[in-house]
């Protein structure tokens, strides 16, 4: 279903899931309305006196469209499966009241999901692969999720927090903080823009000893082409030669040896192996 509010404030979407985030939302639209107190404390009869001019029928019709305006905010707020729980309740507090009791659950469910949040908590750490805005992210949700539950976060908590969870990248902007500012007292969007002017360094030191590199690469691949193409040139040039030699030589045995061949034919006597001239 489509959601509704002001022209300010758009009432979010509730599917079942965070129901707290959700609760703090739409208590803001209400008050943005004026009609908060009709949604918690539910709708009352004015308690003046019916005049002449029936001033207080004016009043309870005024209340009437205030709590139908709020109920209105509240069923277009649910998806089409929250929907028909609320579908037959008449009046915001009662539709209200309803998603209350049945998503913020009682005091032994609270505490439950209160303990699985803080173990989250203690355990959760910026992965390798993580951006730092990410990482924040990530983390503040959990952060506010325990708040939503009745955890009582000091700033001084959630900047340690923050410091001791990061990657060995961020160290020496956590040992800053850490020697400069006092925890306790430091906020924690300071540490944040802090953390985040660190990360752009890192990037632009990356980028730029990226650029070095492709450079160094493109700079000796040009270097061995040039210096590869003479040697290439010269190895085929003696090749060429000796192979030229190779050739020369067998020919001028081949006719020296037809020479001896034909002296030896017509100067030496094959009986008695003597020259004969004539």
């Amino acid at each position: 279903m489509a959601g509704s509010g002001g022209s300010d404030l758009r009432a979010p979407i509730f599917n079942g899931e965070n129901y707290e985030f959700w609760k703090i939302r739409m208590r803001t639209i209400f008050k943005s309305h004026g009609i908060w107190n009709l949604v918690e404390k539910c709708l009352q009869a004015p308690d003046s006196k019916v005049d002449e001019e029936g001033s207080s029928d004016s009043e309870m019709v005024s209340l009437l469209m205030k709590d139908a305006k709020a109920l209105g905010i509240i069923q277009g707020a649910v998806s089409d499966d929250i929907f028909p729980r609320i579908s037959n309740e008449e009046t915001s507090k009662g539709a209200w009241d309803i998603l209350h009791q049945e998503f913020h659950g009682d005091k032994q469910v609270r505490s439950i999901m209160l303990q699985g949040l803080r173990r989250d908590f203690e355990y959760t750490r910026m992965r390798d692969d993580e951006i730092l805005s990410g990482y924040i992210t990530r983390l503040l949700e959990l952060v506010n999720q325990m708040k939503g539950y009745g955890e009582d976060l000091t700033k001084g908590r959630i900047v340690q927090k923050l410091l001791i969870s990061l990657t060995k990248e961020f160290d020496p902007v956590c040992y800053v903080i850490e020697q400069t500012r006092g925890i306790e007292t430091i906020e924690v969007q300071e540490v944040i823009a802090a953390l985040r002017g660190f990360a752009q360094r890192l990037d632009r030191h990356a980028e730029s000893t990226t650029e070095k590199a492709f450079s160094s690469m493109s700079i000796n691949s040009k270097g061995s082409q040039s210096s590869s193409s003479p040697g290439t040139n010269k190895s085929k040039k003696n090749w060429k030669s000796k192979d030229k030699k190779w050739d020369s030589k067998p020919q001028n045995n081949a006719n020296q040896g037809g020479k001896s061949s034909q002296g030896d034919k017509s100067g030496k006597c094959k009986h008695c192996e003597k020259l004969h001239y004539g």
